[in-house]
């Protein structure tokens, strides 16, 4: 008999509930459980099921779809996959890596890892996992839509939709003709903070013998430092944790600060040590978050090594600054900074020390670089964009 949809929500809150614990002895049993009282008492199985699975639930009834419907794991057209594709390339490209490091990892297990765009449609599948099963070659294909709203609960959909971690096993899907998959899957966010694509492990008939949880949150997050930095552009990155050994891992935090000195964004682990967001309010400058203004960030990134420091919320951290990407047209050749105009002794008296410590610096290493700008950008560990600019900014003055 087809599961019966409730008709209110309003008595799950006050459901009394068996606990989950001794009186189910396998997890199958607890599932089970859950899926009688949402499905057919109408009440809420908290604690027998993750809060994101039973809100998952909820989505899916209310938008009339029933647990017995059957599914089919179809590809979208010809079209939309192209044009995915293009739109997900840097993402692509800033995944392949921790994708073929996956690949090897998993070599051994009937675990796959997929990678999805932000709406759900695969990208990339690891063609690796020993016994695939029936489901597992239809799901894994790039061009198949796994969002919340095709095939209901499911790891990916709704690690999308919630932009958190998230774990399904089994029976915990919400059509019961995928009960015999178990995913976990981690969204991957972008330099807006909005979600730029989803990376699921998923297996088949089996259930996981590792954490995948903490797996595919680790890579996850490598995959997201690695879109960030590419999205940085000609601005200046900053990488941070609490020890050295921590930079350039997964664990470390990231912050991108543009030519005015203004922090653009954090990625999760550097907003958690600062205490905010991940994009900073308009204006935010580098100084008032870090204690360093930008010319001090240009001096670490010259020094090219992370150095302590003590932040305002109390915090040592050890940072290192580096440039990114140039946007700046091809070399030109030696280029020499104008000279500076000779200063009245009223203008000496109030020399604008910071502007002035900037130019000094950039006019002394260009010198030792004989005007070569991409040398000195280089030995200063910016693009030459930002030198070019600052280059024609004094030019004008």
């Amino acid at each position: 008999m087809p599961a019966r949809v409730p008709r209110t929500f309003a008595r799950f809150e006050a459901a009394a509930l068996a606990p989950a614990g001794p009186f189910f002895a396998t997890p199958q049993q607890r599932v089970a459980r859950a899926r009688e009282l949402f499905f057919e008492e109408g009440m809420r199985p908290s604690g027998l099921v993750s809060e994101l699975v039973i809100q998952s639930w909820a989505r899916c009834l209310g938008a009339r779809r029933r647990p017995d419907e059957h599914i089919a794991f179809n590809p979208v057209t010809k079209s939309r996959i192209a044009s995915t594709l293009a739109r997900n390339r840097p993402l692509l490209e800033a995944a392949i890596e921790g994708l073929n490091q996956l690949d090897v990892a998993l070599a051994g297990t009937s675990v796959k890892a997929v990678l999805t765009s932000r709406d759900g449609v695969v990208v990339h599948a690891t063609p690796t996992a020993r016994g695939e099963g029936r489901l597992m070659p239809l799901v894994a294909r790039v061009g198949v839509d796994l969002g919340e709203s095709q095939i209901g609960t499911g790891a990916p959909g709704v690690a999308a939709r919630t932009g958190e971690v998230c774990v399904v096993h089994g029976g915990e899907h919400f059509f019961s003709g995928v009960s015999v998959m178990y995913c976990a899957a981690a969204p991957i966010r972008d330099a807006r903070g909005e979600i730029a694509g989803v990376l699921d492990l998923s297996s088949e008939a089996e259930v996981f013998r590792f954490d995948a949880a903490a797996m595919v949150r680790l890579y996850a997050t490598a995959i997201e430092n690695r879109l960030l930095e590419s999205q940085s552009g000609s601005q200046l990155l900053l990488r941070f944790q609490s020890s050295p050994a921590l930079l350039r891992t997964p664990l470390e935090g990231l912050a991108a600060v543009d030519s005015e000195g203004r922090v653009a964004w954090f990625n999760g682990t550097g907003a958690s040590l600062l205490g905010c967001g991940r994009v900073p309010a308009r204006g935010t400058s580098s100084e008032s978050l870090f204690g360093l203004d930008l010319e001090a960030l240009l001096q670490l990134a010259h020094e090219g090594r992370a150095q302590p420091y003590r932040l305002a919320n109390g915090l040592t951290l050890w940072m290192q600054a580096s440039g990114l990407r140039s946007d700046a047209p091809p070399d030109e050749g030696p280029i020499h900074a104008p000279a500076a105009q000779p200063e009245t002794p009223a203008a000496s008296d109030v020399r604008l020390t910071l502007q002035d410590a900037n130019r000094d610096l950039i006019e002394s290493t260009l010198a030792e670089c004989q005007g070569n700008v991409s040398r000195a950008a280089r030995r200063l560990g910016v693009s030459r964009g930002l030198l070019y600019r600052r280059i024609r900014g004094w030019a004008r003055t």
